[in-house]
């Protein structure tokens, strides 16, 4: 069964904003910058996922479709869980139209666009994991940590497979052109495991294997 949701708009985190714009001591200028972009974005953003429940397989494997997908990654991700959440999640067509027009008209803006565009969706991932673990709590169960196609070894071909389990253009109009780039483009697929295991949650940057990321905290 397929569930979809939506959610009210996340808290806003300008630090976060700052992160994805590389921005580092903002003065008041990028400060003001920010906080108008943010008014002009509330209008045309929304908040939408679909998620599906998946079993894993006794070699911890993962079937999503008709692929079979065996990672390290993953496997390390969802170690010691017997399911998995697959979900994607957007933020909608008329914010990725608004980046469109500013790129041709004033870059500054766009790049604090693209920068909110992140942190609005990756919110959005933190909301539902949040409602989730709530939900999981009564059972004494959480999530892991969640990884997407494209991170480590998982291959961003396993899109298509998403894709076509989610039914996400249907679900939520988030679609795949034959390149894997998603529209709207400021969307997620992940998968994260469901664990009965009370281990501290880690920060998402330190969980991550990627120390050379330029997104990195």
């Amino acid at each position: 069964m397929i569930r979809t949701l939506n959610f009210d708009a996340p808290a806003w985190d300008k630090h976060e904003i700052m992160r994805y714009a590389r921005i580092r001591d903002a003065d008041n200028s990028f400060a003001t910058l920010i906080d108008e972009c943010i008014r002009e974005s509330e209008p045309l953003l929304t908040y939408r996922l679909c998620y599906t429940v998946l079993p894993v397989n006794t070699d911890g494997s993962i079937m999503i479709g008709n692929e079979r997908v065996v990672s390290q990654t993953i496997g390390k991700a969802i170690h010691h869980t017997s399911e998995v959440i697959l979900f994607a999640a957007t933020v909608g067509a008329p914010f990725d139209r608004l980046i469109a027009r500013y790129s041709r008209v004033e870059p500054s803006k766009a790049l604090i666009f693209q920068a909110i565009g992140a942190e609005r969706v990756e919110s959005l991932c933190d909301a539902f994991c949040a409602q989730m673990n709530t939900e999981l709590s009564d059972t004494g169960k959480r999530l892991t940590r969640r990884v997407s196609p494209g991170y480590g070894d998982i291959p961003l071909d396993l899109q298509k497979e998403i894709f076509a389990v989610l039914d996400c253009p249907r679900k939520i109009g988030l679609t795949l052109d034959k390149s894997l780039l998603m529209s709207p483009s400021k969307s997620v697929t992940a998968i994260a495991g469901i664990t009965d295991e009370c281990e501290e949650q880690a920060d998402k940057c330190t969980a991550c294997d990627k120390t050379d990321c330029a997104y990195r905290k």
